[in-house]
């Protein structure tokens, strides 16, 4: 199982920015799904594959009555629509009042999400876009079906503090209480920091030590680049080489390294969760296209 889930304590550090970029370069098939209950951003910023707008009422408001009766990891291809570039989206709410829809029906998400990689007939990664989860947004829900929960976060040290605190909060929910060692507990609570090209290893290094000395139970597992112009880029109000830009680099290499730490027990992991599955009928792949690359 391999279910990403991409947070922020507080403020706009780029979350859906970092899910989009990191969904475009993932090394196995990816469907990005919108899972922010105060509404999704996508709508608004991407076209859709065939050149017009997305559809806002296809995505997780379309999946709420199917979920209600029950959802099949396969049945989220029906509600997912792909970008210009290729990328699969289960696009977002459009308001925050649309979230009552989905109220009680978050952990069958969580699940659906998570096994969709034991899919037999389209298995996909999800990288799910949380947005803030400061509060009791119910998108915590989805944490404990996790394989990895990623907290984005600037390098400002009011925002370091908040991603410190957030992560031994977290660990303390997840994990019933402090951990010293990231690896000792699943989900694997992991820290994505925008940071300057420039100094991101150094400050990497040291916001590492500062969450392995709270005890906070993450630790830092890459650094996306602040890279404004790639960011306009990736949302299509610039245009460029965006797979040159610092933004898609910085990209592909935090998923290499995830994948190069990781890939081997979440592919572990859905292959033994498959071989306790019933069989199947297959079901027809909907709104496939080839993620960006």
């Amino acid at each position: 199982m391999a279910l990403i889930a991409l947070a922020a304590d507080k403020g706009s550090p780029g979350v859906t920015t970092a899910a989009v970029a990191l969904a475009a370069v993932w090394p196995r098939r990816a469907l990005l799904a919108e899972a922010d209950p105060a509404g999704g951003d996508l709508v608004y910023r991407s076209a859709a594959a065939h050149g017009g707008p997305l559809n806002p009422n296809t995505g997780m408001l379309s999946i709420a009555a199917t979920a209600r009766r029950g959802l099949v990891p396969d049945q989220l291809w029906d509600h997912v629509q792909p970008l210009s570039g290729g990328l699969e989206v289960l696009v977002g709410l459009g308001i925050a009042e649309q979230a009552a829809g989905l109220a009680g029906l978050w952990p069958t998400l969580g699940h659906a999400f998570a096994s969709l990689a034991d899919s037999p007939n389209a298995p996909a990664d999800v990288l799910a876009d949380c947005g803030r989860i400061s509060g009791d947004t119910p998108a915590v829900e989805l944490f404990p079906h996790a394989a990895l929960v990623l907290l984005v976060s600037r390098t400002e040290p009011e925002s370091l503090a908040r991603v410190r605190d957030r992560a031994a909060a977290l660990s303390a929910k997840l994990h019933g209480g402090p951990r010293g060692a990231a690896t000792l507990a699943t989900p694997l609570i992991g820290v994505v920091l925008i940071a300057d090209p420039n100094s991101s290893a150094k400050i990497a290094d040291q916001v590492n030590d500062m969450l392995v000395h709270a005890q906070t139970g993450a630790r830092v597992v890459g650094t996306l680049a602040d890279d404004p112009t790639g960011a306009d880029q990736l949302a299509g109000r610039k245009r460029g080489r965006l797979d040159k830009s610092l933004l898609i680099r910085s990209a592909r290499k935090v998923t290499a390294d995830l994948y190069q730490q990781y890939g081997a027990a979440w592919a572990a992991s859905a292959q033994a969760h498959q071989s306790h599955q019933p069989h199947q009928a297959q079901r027809p792949q909907q709104g496939h296209a080839g993620a960006g690359r």
